[in-house]
């Protein structure tokens, strides 16, 4: 079953990029127009309409639309990397950040260390008389 799967998936994913191309609007639109003199000789309007509807808006927009979607989705994962990529460099300003303030507050409770100490000092000497 996986390998039937697969290969349906493969063959579908095959013909999508196909039919997702200009050029095979064109050829649809070729096939289509090759029927559209029968249809204006007929001259009855609901084969007119029909041909239209039926023959060339379906030939032809299917692919037009996959291209357009195609187009969409490159232009959100355009969006979509960039939007990664600035998170990424906020991130590691972020960590730099956090690690400049790290370094900070050692020196702070280093300097405050010294200071109690001093003051420990101060209060020794000051007590001794």
């Amino acid at each position: 079953m996986n390998a039937i799967s697969a290969f349906n998936k493969k063959l579908a994913a095959s013909i999508t990029s196909m039919v997702s191309t200009m050029w095979c609007a064109y050829i649809f639109a070729l096939i289509a127009l090759i029927s559209l003199p029968g249809a204006i000789k007929s001259g009855d309007t609901i084969v007119i309409v029909s041909w239209v509807a039926q023959t060339f808006l379906q030939l032809v927009l299917l692919s037009i639309i996959m291209v357009g979607q195609n187009v969409q989705s490159e232009s959100v994962e355009q969006k979509i990397n960039e939007t990664h990529a600035a998170s990424l460099g906020e991130f590691e300003l972020a960590k730099e950040a956090r690690s400049i303030a790290n370094e900070e507050l050692r020196e702070l409770k280093k300097i405050s260390s010294e200071v109690h100490q001093l003051l420990r000092d101060l209060e020794r000497k000051i007590a001794l008389p």
